[in-house]
């Protein structure tokens, strides 16, 4: 039987590159989007045909306070063996430029929608103690930036999410990690201008952004055998920035 894994945020660069190493690996995928429809029935489409998976797409807005029971109900009781924690989107901008509705919707959307989700699934994977889950964080939780403040904080708050959770289900054969990646050439850098970007870069020990698939080769060496004995960590892909 195949295992089986739920990818949040499924459509985005580095979700796409996700589920495109999970369906190397043999796994069914529940395939998690918000509104960029087209991209999750292309990705659906494209893992079913190259690997011969099975993939479900499931829509919901993790930032609304109904979003994860949206996508926990879609799933029901199946015990799944991996769940990838990887919806999530920035705010530049002063703390105090944001409205209260985009400090809730953050929150909800990196915070309380993941503890959430992962509350209401943990019980078919702890009776089978058996599973691994592997949130997206962000080198802002680790590290902090000036005008992405609420980022960080609630890429922090995952971090910590990772570690309390990792100690408690230790004891079911269920492993917690993070990655926390840096600067990635995905979509999330559309806001950002070419010489923007080029500074960053420059600012980058290996002196460029990550590409998708090597967040993606994290993801997958911790929901491998070969990570069997790693709980509890926050493994940041960075080039080496903001050691």
């Amino acid at each position: 039987m195949a295992k089986q894994a739920l990818v949040t945020g499924a459509s985005g660069g580095i979700g796409q590159s996700i589920c495109e190493k999970l369906a190397q690996s043999g796994f069914d995928l529940f395939l998690h989007y918000n509104t960029n429809e087209q991209a999750a029935i292309a990705l659906s489409k494209r893992l079913s045909d190259t690997y011969g998976v099975q993939t479900d797409i499931i829509q919901s807005d993790l930032s609304a306070p109904d979003g994860a029971a949206a996508v926990s109900d879609y799933i029901g009781g199946r015990a799944l063996d991996a769940i990838i924690l990887n919806s999530g989107q920035s705010f530049r901008g002063l703390v105090t430029d944001m409205s209260n509705g985009e400090v809730q919707d953050m929150v909800q959307l990196h915070v309380s929608s993941p503890f959430l989700l992962t509350r209401n699934l943990l019980p078919a994977m702890v009776s089978r103690k058996a599973g691994a889950i592997v949130a997206i964080s962000s080198i802002w939780g680790e590290a902090g930036a000036s005008c992405e403040v609420l980022y960080s904080m609630t890429k922090g708050a995952q971090n910590s999410f990772v570690k309390a959770l990792a100690k408690e289900l230790a004891p079911s054969g269920i492993r917690v990690n993070a990655v926390s990646p840096g600067a990635v050439k995905t979509n999330m850098m559309a806001g950002f201008s070419k010489e923007e970007e080029e500074m960053i870069a420059e600012d980058i020990p290996m002196g460029r952004l990550a590409k998708p698939g090597e967040v993606a080769d994290a993801v997958q060496f911790l929901l491998s055998e070969k990570a069997s004995y790693i709980t509890g960590q926050i493994l940041s892909v960075n080039g080496g920035w903001h050691c």
